[in-house]
């Protein structure tokens, strides 16, 4: 039995969970079911499988909150970098032939990272039922076993039976709700869950016979990839001349190799709020409740909290979400309309679409708690072991105030110890750095004065993370 290299798909920037998903911070990297977020929730449930590492292929922003994540559950492998999203075909093209070392010809187990599967068990079984048919050369595709007539999804039409699965008689798209029906009563179609088995060899063969225009752009993109950190980035122009298309249309629905396997095992791809609810433990009012919430005659509802107290009265199949910055109500049965909240708020210029009140970084996060004319007050959490860049400032001064843990401190020429308790002042056009030397989180407060306060006031000159200026 050939090696199984998991493929994570974690390149999306969903909005449709919107505040709690935006395009800086999607859904994957969310702990939505539980306390695990969905890409480790992916990678996890493959363990039973004896894979190798798996390799995960992401957006340019999201890099480092990808590799944090993985390295927190010891499964952190080879991060393929797309400077812009081009879809699946593409993706998949690239871990087939990085994956190709050595005369190495993995079977490729490709997934999405932002799906939820409550079955851990009858997925597993699914793919062992699966491999013995992608040895044999198949493209397997894993369709679910619907159980209702959904119309947000795709189908799979299965045909004869192969092994433990069946020809693929054809790929449909999102059907109206008549055809859904029909399709639920004839028991001959499976949701396209948007994931495969398959040889890399086998995919690369099939993508040269259909799409050989894809197939060289990302060979192309890969003769000049360089190694930084845990990264491996594409020679961008290259990639950039690749058509974007995805691998049902490039490859699946072409190819006469393609088999399904049915997959019965609580899968959800949490394409909205309702569907959310649908998944989630609820009380005895049929409430799906996170976060610290009351509610007094209320019923049908998803009530999510960040960290205020969110209380309910009367309410019944509501929607109600609460970040640190932002809230959202909304009708259960209208949720998908909350992506023309999104497009309000990108054409009026206003963040919150992209990025949350707390923003991650490479070497840990801050959260702007406050701020005001010429004054701005955040709190930041510097990893054990992490740096912020070398930089300054030409339009703000910067007191810092240790909470826990021990800073150290470059201000100008000279490099101090800042312990709990104790502050330091950076002023204006001073080059400084700012440092965790200790075992544990480095909590502080920073309060900003000046003229002007965006994140673009920075130049950096020394940089552990690639982002120097200067």
């Amino acid at each position: 039995m050939g090696t199984i290299l998991p493929v994570v798909m974690a390149g999306g920037s969903g909005t449709r969970l919107w505040p709690l998903s935006r395009s800086a911070f999607p859904k994957q990297f969310l702990p939505l079911v539980d306390d695990s977020t969905m890409l480790q929730q992916t990678i996890t449930r493959v363990t039973e499988l004896d894979c190798s590492i798996p390799l995960t292929i992401c957006n340019e922003v999201h890099r480092f909150m990808v590799a944090e994540q993985l390295r927190a559950i010891d499964k952190l492998g080879s991060i393929i970098l797309e400077p812009q999203g081009r879809n699946t075909a593409p993706a998949i093209a690239l871990a087939a032939e990085i994956s190709r070392v050595d005369e190495q010809d993995p079977l490729l187990l490709v997934l999405a990272a932002d799906h939820v599967i409550q079955d851990g068990d009858a997925f597993v079984k699914a793919v062992r039922r699966a491999l013995p048919l992608a040895e044999q050369g198949k493209l397997v595709t894993f369709g679910v076993v619907p159980d209702c007539a959904h119309t947000g999804y795709g189908y799979i039409q299965r045909g004869d039976s192969v092994g433990d699965g069946f020809e693929v008689s054809q790929f449909v798209e999102k059907p109206d709700l008549s055809t859904a029906e029909q399709y639920l009563a004839s028991e001959k179609y499976y949701w396209n869950s948007g994931m495969f088995l398959f040889k890399a060899s086998r995919y690369l063969e099939e993508l040269n016979i259909h799409r050989p225009d894809i197939a060289e752009a990302c060979r192309n993109s890969l003769v000049n990839t360089r190694a930084d950190l845990d990264f491996v980035r594409l020679d961008e122009e290259s990639f950039l001349a690749c058509a974007d298309e995805s691998i049902d249309y490039a490859v699946m629905e072409k190819t006469d190799d393609a088999v399904v396997i049915p997959l019965d095992a609580g899968w959800n791809d949490i394409g909205s709020w309702s569907a959310l609810w649908e998944i989630n433990s609820k009380d005895e009012n049929n409430n799906a409740f996170r976060g610290d919430v009351i509610s007094h005659d209320s019923s049908n509802c998803l009530v999510h909290s960040d960290e205020r107290l969110v209380a309910t009265v009367g309410l019944d199949d509501i929607v109600v979400v609460d970040t640190k910055d932002a809230v959202m109500v909304a009708k259960k049965s209208r949720v998908q309309e909350v992506k023309k909240i999104v497009e309000q708020i990108k054409s009026s210029g206003r963040r919150e679409a992209k990025l949350h009140r707390e923003v991650y970084r490479p070497w840990g996060k801050y959260d702007s708690v406050d701020n005001g004319n010429r004054y701005q007050v955040k709190r930041i959490t510097v990893n054990p072991g992490a740096k912020l860049s070398v930089q300054m400032h030409h339009h703000r001064a910067e007191h810092w105030i240790v909470v826990s843990g021990t800073a150290k401190v470059t201000n100008g020429g000279q490099t101090i110890l800042v312990t709990e308790n104790e502050s330091t002042y950076i002023p204006v056009g001073v080059v400084h750095a700012l440092e965790n030397p200790g075992k544990m989180p480095l909590e502080m407060i920073e309060v900003q004065v000046g003229s002007y306060l965006g994140e673009d006031d920075i130049v950096r000159f020394e940089d552990r993370y690639g982002r120097v200026d200067a």
